[in-house]
């Protein structure tokens, strides 16, 4: 089969093509660049912990020696703590702060270790064709070449080819929010912790101000501007980092400033994701990152979504439902998340009289904007496809458990039939189903005898049954989850089902739901619109 077309090699494309090869579909990665990575250190991203362990997964390793887990989150007003909350993996896990050109660069050395992604640089795409077989691409460069692929994913960004080819819209808000930014190295009073400080008490702090560590020292600080107007000159910005440092510090902090810039948040969501055989994602799909949201997150989670669907459609076929229910799935969480950025900000910035009256209020927006930081609550928790078209029907034998269906399962600790211990996160690397028994005591059991032990038998019989490919495993515990019970989990980690005990039947109803249902040939009607 010809291999999947990916347009673009920001830290989207780059995930999807690896994400790809590890499911064992080749790709053709265009890449308009000469292929490498402009060093920005001002320009820097924040992974909420899902996403930094599927980059885990995919082989990025810039992530230990470049990025930076906080230990603690400070939320001050003025000049007062309001909230300060504990990070780590014993209490509330913490995000990972990275430059973007390192965690491009670890994910450049993933896919070049992977000998089923083809990248090619100086390749500007210029035109597409769709029929019901594949995708044709025309790229200029050093040299015209068509290409040919089963299906085309366009992550060529805000400013998408792939997106006006297809004919798509793009409407949105422009400049929600811009920020001064500043890396720096410097010493600061809460070490390798993250700050928001609002209504600092000096001339030049403005409304609000984030301070984010890094590895050795280094810092990046945002100033929130004024949404229109403010032009900020080297020297103005020179004054609010001295000032600021000095408010932080109780007096003249030295500090070596590293790179500066002015970022600019827009706020666009693309009408449709898929046309015929080419998707859109990342920041050609949608654009968001204001009162803390992150753009970039979302634009890995589309990585990952479609590549499981996209890898069972190239080994197996699919359905038209699995394919749609990108879409479905991404489309409506990102939205959901632009529309709760946009509710919050008229009242976070000033243009409300809620913001004044309502009593209690401030307090509720410094934990709002922590929630955006850190992500939680509406702002920037992981996504739950609580309506996906890939939900199965409702069964007697399904349970309620600490996960809802549809959200990101709880990474426990896992045993397969062969003993090896493992977290359960670790085994979505195959893109197969998971099905996890759980099952106390399981550490003390005799690992030669455990496959016949119990309900062992009956539950390995079902699971090879299942019309997709999936992978038995055990667990001591799950949240709320009683003995014996058996969890669905889908290839990017969400959860399909629990059932009490072992119910072949069901598990395998939920199991072809969770693929879309029977496969089914692209239907030509799809792509007319655009031939």
């Amino acid at each position: 089969m010809d291999p999947v077309i990916i347009v673009g090699a920001g830290p989207v494309g780059l995930a999807l093509s690896v994400a790809l090869a590890q499911r064992g579909v080749p790709s053709v990665l265009l890449d308009d660049s000469v292929g490498k990575e402009e060093p920005r250190p001002a320009r820097t991203v924040v992974l909420r912990p899902d996403v930094a362990s599927m980059m885990e997964r995919l082989g990025c390793t810039t992530l230990r020696d470049e990025g930076a887990r906080w230990a603690g989150w400070r939320t001050m007003r003025r000049k007062q703590d309001v909230r300060v909350v504990a990070l780590g993996d014993d209490v509330a896990p913490s995000p990972l702060h990275i430059p973007q050109h390192a965690l491009a660069r670890g994910l450049r050395d993933a896919v070049a270790a992977q000998p089923l992604i083809n990248l090619v640089t100086e390749s500007h795409v210029d035109s597409l064709e769709q029929d019901d077989d594949g995708v044709s691409v025309h790229t200029r460069g050093p040299e015209a070449t068509w290409w040919r692929g089963s299906h085309l994913v366009g992550c060529d960004g805000a400013r998408s080819t792939v997106r006006k080819l297809l004919g798509v819209r793009f409407p949105g808000r422009t400049a929600v929010e811009r920020h001064a930014v500043a890396t720096l190295r410097t010493e600061l009073p809460w070490p390798d912790e993250a700050l928001l400080h609002r209504l600092p008490p000096w001339r030049t702090g403005g409304e609000e101000i984030t301070a984010r560590p890094l590895p050795d020292d280094v810092w990046r600080l945002d100033w929130l501007l004024p949404a229109r107007g403010e032009l900020v000159t080297p020297d103005a910005l020179i004054a609010r980092v001295r000032d600021t440092l000095a408010g932080w510090s109780g007096g003249t902090a030295s500090y070596e400033l590293i790179d500066t810039g002015v970022h600019t948040l827009h706020h666009r969501l693309a009408r449709r994701w898929r046309v015929g055989r080419a998707f859109l994602a990342g920041d050609a799909a949608h654009l968001l990152g204001a009162v803390g949201t992150q753009g970039l997150d979302e634009g890995l989670r589309d990585a990952e979504n479609l590549a499981w669907k996209l890898a069972h459609v190239w080994h197996h076929g699919g359905s038209e439902l699995l394919l749609d229910s990108y879409q479905a799935e991404r489309r409506s969480c990102v939205a959901a998340r632009l529309r709760a950025a946009d509710q919050s900000l008229p009242i976070l910035r000033g243009s409300s009289p809620l913001r004044t009256y309502l009593p209690g209020a401030a307090r509720g927006h410094d934990a709002l904007l922590m929630d955006g930081h850190l992500g939680l609550g509406p702002l920037g928790a992981p996504p739950v496809y609580t309506h996906s078209p890939l939900a199965p029907e409702y069964a007697p034998g399904q349970t309620l458990v600490g996960t809802e269906a549809g959200a990101p399962v709880v990474d426990v600790r896992v045993t397969t039939p062969d003993g090896t211990s493992a977290r359960l996160r670790d085994r979505l690397d195959g893109g197969q189903l998971l099905v996890v028994l759980v099952a106390p005591g399981t550490g003390v059991w005799d690992q030669r005898h455990w496959m016949s032990a119990g309900v062992m038998p009956r539950l390995a019989a079902a699971v090879t049954a299942l019309p997709v490919r999936a992978e038995l495993l055990v667990t001591e515990s799950y949240p709320g989850a009683s003995a014996h019970t058996v969890l669905l989990v889908r290839p990017d980690g969400h959860l399909v089902a629990a059932f009490t005990g072992v119910r072949p039947a069901e598990l395998y109803a939920a199991a072809d739901a969770a693929r879309g249902g029977p496969p089914s040939s692209v239907r030509s009607d799809r792509t007319a619109d655009i031939n």
